[in-house]
């Protein structure tokens, strides 16, 4: 597995290398063709996963996605969804925090797909900053899609969700999907290991658009909480259980059974 997993981590950024390197003449050409070579590239990083460790995607609940524009609420647990999400969707305009500009390549073409960047130093007036820009994204009829946490999470950890999303929420006036995942218990973060089977990504029915604050963020949690944990118990009893799911319901039992 090891061997795979190294094995994966070289193609892998080879070809994220010559993707970036190749298709620097879409910088001067159309959003819409960068856009392309970003789905291009998210759907060849996925065939390589599958061809090479045995990793494959399992998208549930395609119908539940309502016409764009519209916000996403995605949990965030590995690299993984960082370019795997990106194919589901029309044409997504992702929250990211400003500092990935200014990389070399990544960072231009980050601007070039016109996500969203977030200087994240100044709470308030960041804030005030990314619900103009994704107003404008959303003007475009684009999906726009936040990691609600800000960063990743390891499977089964407790929610930490951040101000964004009810910011976003209530200033743009969209319905919001959840999306659920499992990534981390295949592409857990920090580590090379990367273990074979099937990560699901499930998309929720879309919550209205117009609920107060408080209403909203209760709701979004508990549905996408929710989700994550049937998903985490899912990866752990498979036909090819997950080491990593499998540990960390394991964790939780000595504390279950003190608390009885």
């Amino acid at each position: 597995m090891m061997l795979r997993s190294i094995l994966f981590a070289i193609t892998f950024y080879i070809a994220t290398a010559l993707f970036l390197v190749l298709g620097s003449w879409l910088l001067l050409a159309p959003r819409a063709w960068a856009m392309e070579g970003l789905r291009l590239h998210g759907l060849a990083s996925l065939a390589l996963l599958r061809w090479i460790v045995g990793t494959r995607i399992e998208v549930r609940g395609r119908e539940n996605l309502p016409e764009p524009p519209f916000l996403v609420a995605a949990k965030h647990q590995s690299a993984w969804d960082t370019f795997a999400l990106v194919p589901i969707f029309r044409d997504p305009a992702i929250v990211l925090k400003e500092e990935l500009k200014w990389i070399p390549l990544y960072g231009w073409f980050c601007q070039k797909f016109e996500h969203v960047l977030v200087r994240r130093e100044r709470a308030a007036v960041a804030l005030k900053s990314m619900v103009g820009d994704a107003r404008d994204r959303a003007a475009q009829d684009r999906e726009v899609l936040i990691f609600p946490e800000g960063t990743r999470r390891a499977p089964g950890a407790a929610p930490d969700y951040k101000p964004g999303l009810t910011a976003l929420y209530e200033g743009l006036e969209l319905p919001c999907v959840p999306l659920a995942l499992n990534s981390g218990c295949y592409w857990p973060r920090r580590r090379l290991a990367r273990y074979p089977g099937t990560i699901v990504v499930e998309l929720l029915p879309p919550i209205p658009a117009g609920l107060p604050r408080a209403e909203f963020r209760a709701r979004v949690e508990r549905e996408l909480e929710s989700a994550c944990e049937r998903l985490l118990v899912e990866a752990a009893s498979g036909p090819a259980p997950s080491p990593i799911a499998v540990a960390a319901l394991a964790e939780r039992e000595p504390t279950s059974a003190a608390t009885s």
